[in-house]
Protein backbone atom coordinates (compact mmCIF):
# COMPACT_ATOMS: atom_id res chain seq x y z
CA UNK A 1 0.00 0.00 0.00
CA UNK A 2 1.20 3.52 -0.59
CA UNK A 3 1.79 5.81 2.22
CA UNK A 4 -1.38 7.82 1.28
CA UNK A 5 -3.81 4.99 1.09
CA UNK A 6 -1.81 4.09 4.71
CA UNK A 7 -2.33 7.44 6.19
CA UNK A 8 -6.08 7.46 4.89
CA UNK A 9 -6.37 3.79 6.96
CA UNK A 10 -5.07 5.42 9.80
CA UNK A 11 -7.23 8.23 9.87
CA UNK A 12 -10.37 6.45 8.51
CA UNK A 13 -9.93 3.63 11.96
CA UNK A 14 -9.19 6.41 14.06
CA UNK A 15 -11.97 8.09 13.13
CA UNK A 16 -14.86 4.90 13.19
CA UNK A 17 -13.11 3.61 16.98
CA UNK A 18 -13.75 7.17 18.37
CA UNK A 19 -17.03 7.11 16.83
CA UNK A 20 -17.43 3.69 18.52
CA UNK A 21 -16.56 4.72 21.56
CA UNK A 22 -18.73 8.37 21.44
CA UNK A 23 -21.92 6.05 20.42
CA UNK A 24 -22.13 3.37 23.26
CA UNK A 25 -21.29 6.69 25.82
CA UNK A 26 -24.16 8.66 24.68
CA UNK A 27 -26.37 5.25 24.47
CA UNK A 28 -25.30 4.24 28.43
CA UNK A 29 -25.88 7.79 29.68
CA UNK A 30 -29.53 8.34 27.65
CA UNK A 31 -30.61 5.09 29.05
CA UNK A 32 -29.40 5.84 32.58
CA UNK A 33 -31.33 9.26 32.48
CA UNK A 34 -34.33 7.59 30.91
CA UNK A 35 -34.51 4.89 33.79
CA UNK A 36 -33.70 7.68 36.16
CA UNK A 37 -36.47 9.97 34.94
CA UNK A 38 -39.00 7.38 34.17
CA UNK A 39 -38.63 4.61 36.18
CA UNK A 40 -41.22 1.42 36.01
CA UNK A 41 -43.32 1.20 39.65
CA UNK A 42 -44.86 -1.54 41.34
CA UNK A 43 -48.36 -1.94 42.12
CA UNK A 44 -48.31 -3.75 45.37
CA UNK A 45 -48.86 -0.60 47.83
CA UNK A 46 -51.39 1.00 45.07
CA UNK A 47 -53.16 -2.24 45.62
CA UNK A 48 -53.17 -2.20 49.07
CA UNK A 49 -54.49 1.12 49.28
CA UNK A 50 -57.62 0.95 46.30
CA UNK A 51 -58.68 -2.38 48.41
CA UNK A 52 -59.88 -0.47 50.85
CA UNK A 53 -61.68 1.89 48.99
CA UNK A 54 -62.88 -0.34 46.26
CA UNK A 55 -64.14 -4.03 45.58
CA UNK A 56 -62.29 -6.63 44.60
CA UNK A 57 -63.23 -6.45 40.73
CA UNK A 58 -62.38 -3.05 40.43
CA UNK A 59 -58.82 -3.21 42.14
CA UNK A 60 -57.67 -6.50 39.78
CA UNK A 61 -59.18 -4.32 36.82
CA UNK A 62 -56.83 -1.47 37.92
CA UNK A 63 -53.71 -3.75 38.39
CA UNK A 64 -53.85 -5.04 35.15
CA UNK A 65 -54.17 -1.36 33.43
CA UNK A 66 -51.42 -0.73 35.09
CA UNK A 67 -49.19 -3.47 34.38
CA UNK A 68 -50.62 -2.87 30.95
CA UNK A 69 -49.02 0.88 31.08
CA UNK A 70 -46.28 -0.66 32.38
CA UNK A 71 -45.10 -2.56 30.22
CA UNK A 72 -45.96 -0.20 27.05
CA UNK A 73 -43.45 2.70 29.01
CA UNK A 74 -41.04 -0.34 29.14
CA UNK A 75 -41.56 -0.92 24.98
CA UNK A 76 -41.25 2.57 24.34
CA UNK A 77 -38.10 2.99 26.17
CA UNK A 78 -36.70 -0.13 24.54
CA UNK A 79 -37.85 1.10 21.10
CA UNK A 80 -36.61 4.80 22.07
CA UNK A 81 -33.10 3.44 23.08
CA UNK A 82 -33.02 1.11 19.97
CA UNK A 83 -33.85 3.74 17.40
CA UNK A 84 -31.61 6.24 19.17
CA UNK A 85 -28.76 3.24 18.56
CA UNK A 86 -29.57 2.64 15.00
CA UNK A 87 -29.23 6.48 14.31
CA UNK A 88 -25.71 6.62 15.68
CA UNK A 89 -24.72 3.95 13.88
CA UNK A 90 -25.91 5.33 10.89
CA UNK A 91 -24.59 8.40 10.99
CA UNK A 92 -21.50 7.05 12.33
CA UNK A 93 -20.66 4.88 8.77
CA UNK A 94 -22.37 8.11 6.67
CA UNK A 95 -19.25 10.53 8.55
CA UNK A 96 -16.81 7.66 8.58
CA UNK A 97 -16.93 7.46 4.88
CA UNK A 98 -16.73 10.88 4.57
CA UNK A 99 -14.14 11.15 7.11
CA UNK A 100 -11.80 8.47 4.98
CA UNK A 101 -12.90 10.51 1.80
CA UNK A 102 -11.91 14.19 3.61
CA UNK A 103 -8.23 11.83 5.20
CA UNK A 104 -7.34 10.68 1.56
CA UNK A 105 -7.28 14.66 0.01
CA UNK A 106 -5.00 15.82 2.65
CA UNK A 107 -3.02 12.88 2.75
CA UNK A 108 -2.82 13.63 -0.90
CA UNK A 109 -1.77 17.65 0.24
CA UNK A 110 0.23 16.71 2.97
CA UNK A 111 2.72 14.33 0.74
CA UNK A 112 2.46 16.53 -2.34
CA UNK A 113 6.14 18.00 -1.89
CA UNK A 114 7.36 14.23 -1.56
CA UNK A 115 6.18 13.84 -4.84
CA UNK A 116 7.72 16.69 -6.20
CA UNK A 117 10.92 15.71 -4.58
CA UNK A 118 10.46 12.28 -6.34
CA UNK A 119 9.32 13.37 -9.62
CA UNK A 120 12.62 15.55 -9.39
CA UNK A 121 14.59 13.13 -8.53
CA UNK A 122 13.49 11.23 -11.36
CA UNK A 123 14.31 13.87 -14.02
CA UNK A 124 18.10 14.00 -13.14
CA UNK A 125 20.64 12.76 -15.09
CA UNK A 126 24.47 13.79 -15.21
CA UNK A 127 22.99 16.01 -18.21
CA UNK A 128 20.34 18.37 -16.05
CA UNK A 129 22.10 17.79 -12.32
CA UNK A 130 21.70 21.76 -11.88
CA UNK A 131 17.90 21.39 -11.56
CA UNK A 132 16.79 21.95 -8.20
CA UNK A 133 13.62 20.77 -5.87
CA UNK A 134 13.93 24.38 -4.42
CA UNK A 135 10.44 23.41 -1.42
CA UNK A 136 8.84 26.02 -0.30
CA UNK A 137 6.93 26.39 3.03
CA UNK A 138 7.75 26.15 6.65
CA UNK A 139 10.47 24.61 7.56
CA UNK A 140 9.14 21.49 8.73
CA UNK A 141 10.18 17.58 8.21
CA UNK A 142 9.68 17.62 4.29
CA UNK A 143 11.51 20.86 3.67
CA UNK A 144 14.41 19.28 5.63
CA UNK A 145 14.46 16.66 3.33
CA UNK A 146 14.18 18.46 -0.02
CA UNK A 147 17.20 20.93 1.76
CA UNK A 148 19.29 18.07 2.39
CA UNK A 149 18.59 16.57 -1.11
CA UNK A 150 19.37 20.12 -3.16
CA UNK A 151 22.75 20.08 -1.25
CA UNK A 152 23.39 16.49 -2.04
CA UNK A 153 22.67 17.37 -5.65
CA UNK A 154 25.01 20.44 -5.35
CA UNK A 155 28.12 17.79 -4.17
CA UNK A 156 27.31 15.83 -7.22
CA UNK A 157 26.87 18.38 -9.92
CA UNK A 158 30.77 19.44 -8.43
CA UNK A 159 31.73 16.06 -8.86
CA UNK A 160 30.46 14.99 -12.48
CA UNK A 161 31.93 18.38 -13.20
CA UNK A 162 35.51 17.43 -11.96
CA UNK A 163 35.64 14.32 -13.69
CA UNK A 164 34.56 15.42 -16.82
CA UNK A 165 37.39 18.00 -16.64
CA UNK A 166 39.68 15.21 -15.52
CA UNK A 167 38.38 13.09 -18.56
CA UNK A 168 39.14 15.46 -21.06
CA UNK A 169 42.36 16.96 -20.04
CA UNK A 170 43.69 13.00 -19.38
CA UNK A 171 42.70 12.56 -22.92
CA UNK A 172 44.80 15.64 -24.24
CA UNK A 173 47.50 15.02 -22.11
CA UNK A 174 47.96 11.43 -22.39
CA UNK A 175 47.39 11.04 -25.91
CA UNK A 176 49.52 14.29 -27.09
CA UNK A 177 53.34 12.61 -25.99
CA UNK A 178 51.90 9.24 -27.18
CA UNK A 179 51.22 10.57 -30.73
CA UNK A 180 54.62 12.05 -30.76
CA UNK A 181 56.79 9.37 -29.88
CA UNK A 182 54.63 7.40 -32.49
CA UNK A 183 55.72 10.04 -34.78
CA UNK A 184 59.58 9.45 -33.95
CA UNK A 185 59.57 6.32 -34.26
CA UNK A 186 57.91 5.75 -37.32
CA UNK A 187 60.33 8.24 -39.17
CA UNK A 188 63.28 6.19 -37.61
CA UNK A 189 61.64 3.31 -39.29
CA UNK A 190 60.84 4.99 -42.85
CA UNK A 191 64.94 6.15 -42.32
CA UNK A 192 67.34 4.46 -44.29
CA UNK A 193 70.37 5.77 -42.04
CA UNK A 194 69.67 3.98 -38.73
CA UNK A 195 71.16 1.04 -38.70
CA UNK A 196 68.92 -3.00 -38.37
CA UNK A 197 69.57 -2.52 -34.24
CA UNK A 198 68.07 0.58 -33.91
CA UNK A 199 65.03 -0.28 -36.24
CA UNK A 200 64.38 -3.35 -34.76
CA UNK A 201 63.87 -1.21 -31.15
CA UNK A 202 62.14 1.38 -32.71
CA UNK A 203 59.78 -1.77 -34.32
CA UNK A 204 58.94 -3.10 -30.62
CA UNK A 205 58.41 0.30 -28.92
CA UNK A 206 56.19 1.35 -31.77
CA UNK A 207 54.07 -2.04 -30.35
CA UNK A 208 54.15 -0.67 -27.22
CA UNK A 209 53.28 2.74 -27.91
CA UNK A 210 49.55 1.38 -29.98
CA UNK A 211 49.29 -0.65 -26.55
CA UNK A 212 49.35 2.20 -24.83
CA UNK A 213 47.21 4.43 -26.94
CA UNK A 214 43.96 0.97 -27.33
CA UNK A 215 44.69 1.42 -23.12
CA UNK A 216 43.88 4.93 -22.94
CA UNK A 217 41.23 5.03 -25.37
CA UNK A 218 39.58 1.65 -23.94
CA UNK A 219 39.44 3.51 -20.72
CA UNK A 220 38.72 6.66 -22.04
CA UNK A 221 35.56 5.37 -23.94
CA UNK A 222 34.98 3.35 -20.52
CA UNK A 223 34.50 6.69 -18.76
CA UNK A 224 32.59 8.06 -21.25
CA UNK A 225 30.17 4.42 -21.94
CA UNK A 226 29.13 4.67 -17.51
CA UNK A 227 28.07 8.34 -18.21
CA UNK A 228 24.82 9.41 -19.08
CA UNK A 229 24.53 9.17 -22.53
CA UNK A 230 24.20 12.50 -24.68
CA UNK A 231 23.05 11.29 -27.97
CA UNK A 232 19.86 9.72 -28.24
CA UNK A 233 19.17 8.62 -32.13
CA UNK A 234 16.94 5.55 -33.48
CA UNK A 235 19.65 3.24 -34.21
CA UNK A 236 19.13 0.21 -36.32
CA UNK A 237 20.66 -2.99 -34.58
CA UNK A 238 21.78 -4.79 -38.28
CA UNK A 239 23.39 -1.54 -39.28
CA UNK A 240 25.60 -1.29 -36.00
CA UNK A 241 26.56 -4.83 -36.50
CA UNK A 242 27.55 -4.83 -40.40
CA UNK A 243 29.54 -1.59 -39.34
CA UNK A 244 31.01 -3.45 -36.74
CA UNK A 245 31.58 -6.81 -39.26
CA UNK A 246 33.14 -3.93 -41.63
CA UNK A 247 35.69 -3.37 -38.82
CA UNK A 248 36.49 -6.54 -37.66
CA UNK A 249 39.77 -8.40 -38.91
CA UNK A 250 38.07 -11.98 -39.07
CA UNK A 251 40.70 -14.83 -38.68
CA UNK A 252 40.90 -17.26 -42.17
CA UNK A 253 39.82 -20.07 -40.12
CA UNK A 254 37.41 -18.60 -38.51
CA UNK A 255 33.48 -18.50 -39.86
CA UNK A 256 30.89 -15.60 -38.98
CA UNK A 257 27.75 -16.19 -39.92
CA UNK A 258 25.26 -13.28 -39.20
CA UNK A 259 21.97 -13.72 -38.72
CA UNK A 260 20.47 -9.68 -38.28
CA UNK A 261 16.79 -9.26 -38.14
CA UNK A 262 14.96 -6.06 -37.78
CA UNK A 263 15.80 -4.13 -34.57
CA UNK A 264 15.90 -0.49 -33.39
CA UNK A 265 17.20 0.90 -30.45
CA UNK A 266 17.22 4.65 -29.50
CA UNK A 267 20.56 5.03 -28.05
CA UNK A 268 24.24 7.10 -29.00
CA UNK A 269 24.98 5.23 -32.43
CA UNK A 270 28.84 5.11 -31.74
CA UNK A 271 28.96 3.65 -28.42
CA UNK A 272 26.45 0.95 -29.33
CA UNK A 273 29.09 -0.08 -32.50
CA UNK A 274 31.96 0.41 -30.01
CA UNK A 275 29.60 -2.64 -27.98
CA UNK A 276 29.50 -4.62 -30.85
CA UNK A 277 32.87 -4.10 -32.21
CA UNK A 278 34.15 -5.74 -28.77
CA UNK A 279 31.67 -8.19 -28.30
CA UNK A 280 32.98 -9.71 -31.97
CA UNK A 281 36.56 -9.00 -31.19
CA UNK A 282 36.48 -10.81 -27.80
CA UNK A 283 34.47 -14.01 -29.79
CA UNK A 284 37.16 -13.94 -32.24
CA UNK A 285 40.18 -13.97 -29.88
CA UNK A 286 38.84 -16.79 -27.69
CA UNK A 287 38.66 -19.11 -30.79
CA UNK A 288 39.94 -21.65 -31.70
CA UNK A 289 41.44 -23.11 -35.12
CA UNK A 290 38.23 -23.77 -37.63
CA UNK A 291 35.95 -22.24 -35.02
CA UNK A 292 32.61 -20.18 -35.34
CA UNK A 293 30.52 -17.22 -34.64
CA UNK A 294 27.18 -16.91 -34.87
CA UNK A 295 25.90 -12.89 -34.75
CA UNK A 296 22.04 -12.43 -34.54
CA UNK A 297 19.86 -9.48 -33.90
CA UNK A 298 16.09 -9.31 -33.82
CA UNK A 299 13.33 -8.25 -30.98
CA UNK A 300 11.86 -10.20 -28.20
CA UNK A 301 9.67 -9.08 -25.12
CA UNK A 302 5.72 -9.15 -25.19
CA UNK A 303 4.76 -6.57 -28.25
CA UNK A 304 8.61 -6.46 -29.39
CA UNK A 305 9.57 -4.11 -26.54
CA UNK A 306 13.06 -5.30 -26.06
CA UNK A 307 15.48 -6.04 -29.02
CA UNK A 308 18.72 -8.30 -28.52
CA UNK A 309 22.07 -8.37 -29.76
CA UNK A 310 23.47 -12.21 -29.46
CA UNK A 311 27.45 -13.54 -29.99
CA UNK A 312 28.06 -16.98 -29.92
CA UNK A 313 31.39 -18.09 -30.32
CA UNK A 314 32.81 -21.38 -30.48
CA UNK A 315 36.02 -21.87 -28.12
CA UNK A 316 37.71 -23.39 -25.33
CA UNK A 317 34.74 -24.62 -22.24
CA UNK A 318 34.80 -21.50 -19.66
CA UNK A 319 33.59 -22.35 -16.35
CA UNK A 320 30.26 -20.99 -15.22
CA UNK A 321 31.91 -19.64 -12.12
CA UNK A 322 34.07 -17.22 -14.23
CA UNK A 323 31.21 -16.32 -17.01
CA UNK A 324 30.30 -13.45 -15.01
CA UNK A 325 33.96 -12.28 -13.52
CA UNK A 326 34.47 -11.55 -17.28
CA UNK A 327 33.37 -8.07 -17.19
CA UNK A 328 35.98 -7.14 -14.79
CA UNK A 329 38.02 -4.38 -15.66
CA UNK A 330 42.03 -5.22 -16.77
CA UNK A 331 40.75 -9.35 -16.71
CA UNK A 332 41.67 -11.46 -19.45
CA UNK A 333 40.64 -15.24 -20.00
CA UNK A 334 44.31 -17.47 -19.89
CA UNK A 335 45.05 -19.33 -23.24
CA UNK A 336 43.47 -22.42 -21.51
CA UNK A 337 39.89 -20.94 -20.60
CA UNK A 338 41.17 -21.14 -16.91
CA UNK A 339 41.21 -18.93 -13.90
CA UNK A 340 41.43 -15.31 -15.61
CA UNK A 341 44.62 -13.22 -15.64
CA UNK A 342 45.00 -9.33 -14.17
CA UNK A 343 47.99 -8.84 -16.42
CA UNK A 344 47.84 -6.94 -19.82
CA UNK A 345 49.46 -8.61 -23.03
CA UNK A 346 50.21 -7.78 -26.60
CA UNK A 347 46.30 -9.22 -27.13
CA UNK A 348 44.63 -6.37 -25.49
CA UNK A 349 44.06 -5.01 -21.62
CA UNK A 350 40.73 -6.54 -21.14
CA UNK A 351 38.65 -3.67 -21.42
CA UNK A 352 36.60 -4.54 -23.93
CA UNK A 353 33.65 -6.31 -21.88
CA UNK A 354 34.22 -4.11 -19.70
CA UNK A 355 33.06 -1.50 -21.72
CA UNK A 356 30.42 -3.74 -23.25
CA UNK A 357 28.89 -3.45 -20.05
CA UNK A 358 29.01 0.18 -19.74
CA UNK A 359 27.60 0.57 -23.05
CA UNK A 360 24.64 -1.49 -21.88
CA UNK A 361 24.36 -0.43 -18.56
CA UNK A 362 23.91 3.67 -20.14
CA UNK A 363 21.17 2.21 -22.46
CA UNK A 364 19.36 0.68 -20.10
CA UNK A 365 20.07 -3.00 -20.54
CA UNK A 366 21.21 -6.24 -19.41
CA UNK A 367 23.71 -8.89 -20.44
CA UNK A 368 23.16 -13.00 -20.46
CA UNK A 369 26.73 -14.81 -20.56
CA UNK A 370 25.91 -18.92 -20.93
CA UNK A 371 29.17 -20.88 -21.42
CA UNK A 372 28.40 -23.61 -23.91
CA UNK A 373 28.65 -26.94 -23.17
CA UNK A 374 30.66 -27.63 -26.54
CA UNK A 375 33.22 -24.44 -25.58
CA UNK A 376 33.36 -20.80 -25.58
CA UNK A 377 30.70 -18.34 -25.23
CA UNK A 378 27.04 -17.00 -25.91
CA UNK A 379 26.65 -13.50 -24.90
CA UNK A 380 23.22 -11.63 -25.57
CA UNK A 381 22.55 -8.17 -25.12
CA UNK A 382 19.15 -7.30 -24.13
CA UNK A 383 18.08 -3.68 -24.91
CA UNK A 384 14.70 -1.20 -24.93
CA UNK A 385 13.36 -0.93 -28.06
CA UNK A 386 12.78 2.04 -29.86
CA UNK A 387 9.49 3.84 -28.59
CA UNK A 388 9.29 1.80 -25.65
CA UNK A 389 9.03 3.44 -22.06
CA UNK A 390 12.31 4.24 -21.08
CA UNK A 391 14.03 1.63 -18.95
CA UNK A 392 15.82 2.33 -15.59
CA UNK A 393 19.51 2.90 -15.94
CA UNK A 394 21.17 -1.25 -15.14
CA UNK A 395 24.04 -2.55 -15.89
CA UNK A 396 23.43 -5.73 -14.66
CA UNK A 397 25.22 -8.84 -15.85
CA UNK A 398 22.40 -12.33 -15.89
CA UNK A 399 24.56 -15.81 -16.55
CA UNK A 400 21.70 -18.20 -15.75
CA UNK A 401 18.46 -16.84 -18.10
CA UNK A 402 19.07 -17.92 -21.80
CA UNK A 403 20.22 -21.10 -23.16
CA UNK A 404 22.47 -20.53 -25.72
CA UNK A 405 22.30 -23.66 -27.57
CA UNK A 406 19.40 -22.48 -29.74
CA UNK A 407 21.76 -20.29 -31.83
CA UNK A 408 24.15 -20.87 -34.31
CA UNK A 409 22.91 -25.06 -34.86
Amino acid sequence: MSVRARLTLVYGSLFLAMSAVLVAVTYLLTARMIEQRYPVRGSGTTSTQLWSLTDAETTRRLEELKAEVNRQATRQKHDMLEQLLQSSLVTMLVVGVLAVVIGYVVAGRMLRPLHRVTATARRLSESNLYERIALDGPQDEIKDLADTFDRMLDRLHRAFDTQRRFVANASHELRTPLTINRTVLEVALASGRNPPETKALADVLLGNTARHERLIEGLLLLARSEHELGTRTATPLPDVVRSALDQLDVRDDVEVEARLGAAEVTGDPVLLERCAVNLLENALKYNVPDGRIWVRTGTAGSAGTEVFLQVVNTGRPVPSYEAGSIYEPFRRLRADGGARSRTGSAEGAGLGLSIVRAVVGAHGGTIETVPRAEGGLSITVRLPAAGAPAAPRRAGVLTDEYDGRVTGE
